[in-house]
């Protein structure tokens, strides 16, 4: 059949990430017993027996579009490979177990590069107590591809998803927010300064915090090991990788609810509130927008509050409303305006 040239194209770039994965995988049905919870989570859920369930999460990093060589190192980018993938896994409530890792490759890396790479890889799986158990290598042409899928355990039915958040919860983030966005603003600005002048040496002291929010995040295992021993099961969990506001409007989709979200309640670390006024950008913006942190953000029953309020890892920013008052953001001033989602967005072309 011959193509109908007039007929109209959809831009992948007009449905961003998720929309493409709902769009795609809409026809998908579950047709195995042993599929718990299959795609559209932080990482899908298969029975194991009658006391462990098993999770499985992927991630694909891509060279030009996921990180810039020019200023990640190759142990870094190795270790914050694996962080992508465990924190998915810690959303889950579940503890992370093994990795599998497999690279699309061009021929302008040497073997001791690829050696850096995973270096990082060994002190990631080494500090998170995880195995290494298989993966696959092939050539690429446009540079550097990472694929790594982690696999976790959990008890049977203790699983946190996105999708079970209710009326009256808490909403809750783990650390603070808005500093691996800021520093990878500061990279990129040292990038232009030393593509002007390459003799020039960055002075990069006063952003040590955020470069190392960028280029060596860590996963929050400890916060699913707080909340058991707190005794506090969340109602819904999921990891912030493309900012606050993204991430709290997944949540309030899938579980059909509203949300209140408080300006003056999300934590941020003075040198991001510093960096934000050297950089003339709105902390809240930041916070709400940046993505990459890896906190984790998940909701509790009014009840747990007693148990959590005085926790220095954790911060009470919000609470569940009805789906009908919709997403919201109460500013400092007292104002209430929607809550819009504008993280990034690795299909749109005109991100960076």
């Amino acid at each position: 059949m011959l193509e109908n040239k007039n007929e109209s194209k959809t831009n992948i770039s007009d449905l961003g990430e998720f929309g493409l994965i709902d769009h795609l995988t809409k026809n998908f049905k579950i047709n195995q017993k042993s599929t718990v919870k299959g795609i559209g989570d932080d990482a899908a859920v298969l029975s194991s027996d009658s006391t462990k369930e098993i999770v499985v999460t992927t991630d694909l990093l891509v060279e030009g579009v996921h990180f810039d060589l020019s200023y990640m190192p190759l142990k870094h980018l190795g270790y914050k490979a694996v962080i992508v993938n465990l924190s998915d896994v810690y959303a889950m409530n579940a503890e992370a177990s093994q990795i599998t890792v497999s690279i699309g490759v061009s021929n302008r890396f040497p073997v001791e590069a690829l050696e850096e790479l995973y270096d990082g890889i060994h002190t990631a799986a080494k500090f998170y107590n995880i195995d290494v158990i298989g993966g696959d290598t092939t050539s690429s042409k446009t540079g550097l591809i990472i694929s790594i899928t982690a696999i976790g355990i959990i008890k049977k039915g203790a699983a946190v998803y996105r999708d079970t958040a209710k009326e009256d919860d808490l909403l809750v983030v783990s650390g603070d927010l808005g500093a691996a966005y800021l520093g990878l603003q500061v990279l990129e600005r040292e990038k232009k300064v030393f593509e002007v002048n390459p003799q020039s040496q960055p002075d990069l002291d006063n952003y040590s915090y955020l470069i190392e929010r960028q280029l060596k995040p860590e996963a929050r295992k400890d916060i699913s090991e707080l909340l058991n021993e707190l005794e506090v099961k969340p109602t819904s969990m999921i990891d912030i990788s493309d900012g606050l506001s993204s991430e709290i409007l997944h949540i309030c989709k899938q579980s059909k609810v509203g949300c209140n979200l408080y300006e003056d309640k999300i934590p941020l670390d003075q040198q991001v509130i510093s960096t934000c006024e050297e950089f003339k950008l709105d902390s809240t913006t930041i916070a709400l927008s940046g993505g990459e942190d890896y906190e984790l953000l998940f909701t509790v029953g009014m009840g747990d509050f007693p148990k959590i309020k005085a926790n220095p890892n954790l911060s009470i920013i919000g609470h569940i409303t009805n789906e009908k008052e919709g997403v919201h953001l109460i500013t400092r001033g007292n104002e209430k305006i929607p809550l819009i989602a504008r993280g990034w967005n690795s299909l749109d072309s005109n991100q960076e």
